[in-house]
């Protein structure tokens, strides 16, 4: 347990830090296409900077999170968002995608210590039984932010280019890293902390060669990774394939806003009473449900956009609550390791994103099929994957 008293103040800040990656990808879809002109390129080169960004963080998450139960967290986190600040100025400042990126990928590596480290602090200061909560409550925090992201963006649009959407991440990552120098102490004191090197990274191995821990990471990686599918061609399918403007896009991609609400408040309330097992076991029932929704209207087209994004409401609804839970289970289970079993989690979960995001793109025809396809297929297997910790005992 750390020094600090008042934990939960800290809840708005840690949510603001866990949203850097989402919100580095949401703030900019509505202006892909725009992208895509403005630099003399294709969409699919503009697509993949989702894609770069997705690696850059696979990787980051990957360094950071046993370094940071070797090392303590602050340093790290300072040192990372601050390495974010100065690549988000470069991604402003770009006259080609092929610049773009690289500054995108560097601006991921950065970004990538929030992610990780922000999830690790509420392990420190936490208590066990309210780690789900705190997580719960900080993903609503961070979904009403990186959901309203891209409506904002599509509103700046209007006013200037997206090179301001840039400019919005400076001010936002500068605000943060004055926000985590000023309130966030050193909170990592255990046993790890006298472990090599080698040894800290050898915590890798030990977490995903047992088949429990492996149900939980890729039950919530699965289910993130379709959501990565669909930022990255979404905007495409709705603008150009259902032909609505960048305002309406943005409107029924913030819709998910009340779904995921509704889910977080829901197991903020309930997970202490009934388990983070039993919340999984609904949640993913509807994660797969939602992906046979978009099953069903990608080879019938069947409810035509309706069904699009009803299957997406559902499905994107899911992602935060699976992910808290799952990452929860996680760090009890490796309590000396938390910032391990976080980092290789969130890694996963950008991994496969990073996958899909490029699967989508290539895949992508102009139509909504492929999108339904690798959205609906990562519902059912999510339900899948969460399947394999049912032999796991004594987990609430």
């Amino acid at each position: 347990m750390s020094i600090i008293t008042k934990p939960h103040r800290l809840i708005p800040l840690l949510a603001g830090l866990q949203a850097f990656g989402p919100l580095s990808i949401d703030m900019y879809l509505p202006a892909l296409p725009e992208i895509a002109r403005d630099l003399a390129t294709t969409e699919t080169i503009v697509q993949q900077s989702v894609t770069s960004f997705l690696i850059g963080l696979f990787i980051g998450l990957l360094f950071y999170g046993p370094l940071s139960d070797k090392y303590g967290r602050r340093k790290l986190l300072i040192g990372g968002i601050s390495l974010y600040f100065f690549a988000s100025i470069a991604c402003m400042l770009v006259n080609t995608a092929e610049n773009l990126l690289i500054w995108r990928l560097i601006q991921a590596l950065g970004g990538a210590s929030a992610t990780v480290i922000g999830r690790a602090i509420v392990r420190d200061i936490f208590p066990v039984n309210e780690a789900a909560r705190a997580l719960s409550l900080m993903h609503l925090v961070t979904m009403i932010a990186t959901l309203s992201a891209p409506l904002i963006a599509s509103y700046i649009l209007l006013i200037g280019t997206w090179r301001w959407l840039f400019a919005g991440l400076i001010a936002y990552s500068l605000v943060l890293l004055c926000l985590a120098v000023l309130k966030i102490p050193e909170t990592h004191h255990g046993n790890s902390r006298k472990s090599s090197i080698s040894g800290v990274y050898l915590a890798y191995l030990k977490i995903i060669s047992e088949t429990k821990a492996l149900g939980y990471i890729l039950c919530m990686s699965i289910c993130f990774a379709g959501m990565f599918a669909y930022l990255t061609v979404s905007s495409f399918v709705f603008i150009d394939f259902f032909g609505l403007t960048p305002q309406q896009y943005a409107w029924i991609f913030s819709f998910n806003i009340i779904g995921v609400m509704a889910l977080v408040i829901l197991n903020a309330r309930l997970v202490n009473v009934v388990g983070t097992q039993k919340m999984l076991n609904y949640f993913a029932l509807l994660c797969a449900f939602s992906g046979l929704l978009l099953l069903i209207s990608g080879f019938t087209g069947i409810g035509g956009i309706w069904l699009v994004i009803l299957g997406v409401f559902g499905f994107i609804s899911c992602t935060g609550v699976l992910g808290a839970n799952c990452i929860a289970t996680l760090m009890r289970l490796y309590t000396d390791n938390a910032g391990a079993a976080a980092g290789i989690a969130v890694a996963t979960q950008f991994g496969l994103g990073a996958l899909l995001s490029l699967l989508a793109s290539n895949l992508y025809d102009g139509t909504d099929f492929y999108m339904s396809l690798i959205i609906g297929l990562c519902g059912l297997g999510s339900l899948l994957a969460l399947l394999l910790t049912r032999h796991s005992s004594k987990i609430v």
